[in-house]
């Protein structure tokens, strides 16, 4: 059964199941226009979560032929799965920014291989032992999850207004968790008349509870170091600034004081880069701070792809260390080694 939640002013939201996951499901918003409903995100291509997706818009009076256009806050299959099958049941837009574009373009150009190849060789770089890379050096090809993701059809430029009729929805770039990541800000009164301006659909920007991965932007074809953990917590004071009245995040539920979340956050990965500096008295791979650094759970314990995803995490961090001037890689060192200056 669809669990759908009126948030007042033409805007309810839909959980829509995320197979095996712990995060259970992805809030889809339905934004009633005046040319018809628009979805922020889609959710998990799975047939059980599209049957979810239009029993909840069933319950909105609604259909999956009826959607008007799809905006996606990023393109992680969680967010933007679905789109694809709702383009071809309503003929609706699909939005995204740029440069999560740029890697819908690139994941569905690749094949699976080359990913395999890709992340093996990322995670040797990073110190990792062996008999963890060797099981992506002999991975058969196969479908992932993500990898043949929906070519939007729009761009959302930052600080524009969205072609909604009846709607002020702006564009917020807030990259970090994506390149591309955006933030909505509907610019309306809060139904409820709840202090502050508006409310903004925060993607996984901005979540009540769950801080939200910051690893590095994969992209085979680019040697360009990126700056993620950078890219965030300035995207964080950015959306700290504007004050919105309410959140309305892609995962657990609508929050209000997105100030002191953004300061909690801020705080946060503050105090994870004063512990890594810690670590750091002597000089460690990726994948040793990697094993060093706090996580929910003991790193034996951490399932082989979480594995992944925190090395990256971990890596994103020390970016952030060696761009600040607090930590330096080691000359020569192969992998890469890095010390706290």
């Amino acid at each position: 059964m669809a669990q759908v939640t009126d948030h007042g002013g033409g805007v309810r939201s839909i959980r829509v199941p995320i197979p095996d996951n712990p995060l259970g499901h992805t809030l889809v918003y339905v934004v009633d226009t005046d040319r018809g409903p628009v979805l922020i995100d889609t959710g998990w291509d799975d047939p059980a979560s599209l049957d979810v997706l239009a029993a909840g818009l069933a319950a909105c009076g609604t259909s999956v032929a009826e959607i008007h256009g799809v905006v996606v806050t990023h393109h992680h299959p969680d967010h933007h799965g679905l789109s694809g099958a709702v383009r071809e049941a309503s003929g609706a837009w699909i939005a995204m920014h740029a440069a999560d574009i740029s890697v819908v373009r690139r994941m569905r150009e690749y094949r699976p291989e080359l990913w395999f190849t890709y992340m093996a060789d990322k995670l040797a770089a990073a110190g990792a032992p062996e008999e963890h890379v060797a099981p992506l050096r002999t991975a058969r090809p196969r479908a992932l999850p993500g990898l043949s993701p929906a070519l939007p059809d729009r761009e959302i430029v930052p600080g524009d207004l969205l072609e909604l009729p009846g709607r002020r929805l702006r564009a917020i770039w807030t990259p970090g968790h994506t390149p591309g990541h955006v933030c909505l800000h509907l610019e309306e009164d809060h139904p409820a008349r709840l202090p502050g301006r508006g409310r903004l659909f925060s993607g996984d920007h901005l979540l009540p509870e769950i801080t939200p991965h910051i690893g590095l932007y994969e992209d085979p074809d680019d040697a360009t170091v990126t700056d993620p953990l950078g890219d965030y917590l300035d995207s964080l004071e950015r959306v700290g600034r504007l004050g919105p009245a309410e959140v309305l995040p892609a995962h657990q539920y609508a929050f209000t004081d997105a100030s002191a979340r953004v300061r909690a956050l801020l705080g946060h990965h503050e105090e994870r880069l004063t512990g890594l500096l810690a670590l750091l008295r002597v000089p460690l791979t990726a994948w040793q701070l990697a094993e060093r650094m706090e996580w929910n759970r003991p790193w034996d314990r951490i399932p082989y792809a979480s594995r992944n995803i925190a090395v990256s995490e971990a890596e994103a961090h020390v970016r952030r260390l060696v761009k600040l001037g607090r930590a330096e890689t080691v000359p020569g060192s192969d992998p890469v080694t890095y010390v706290a200056v």
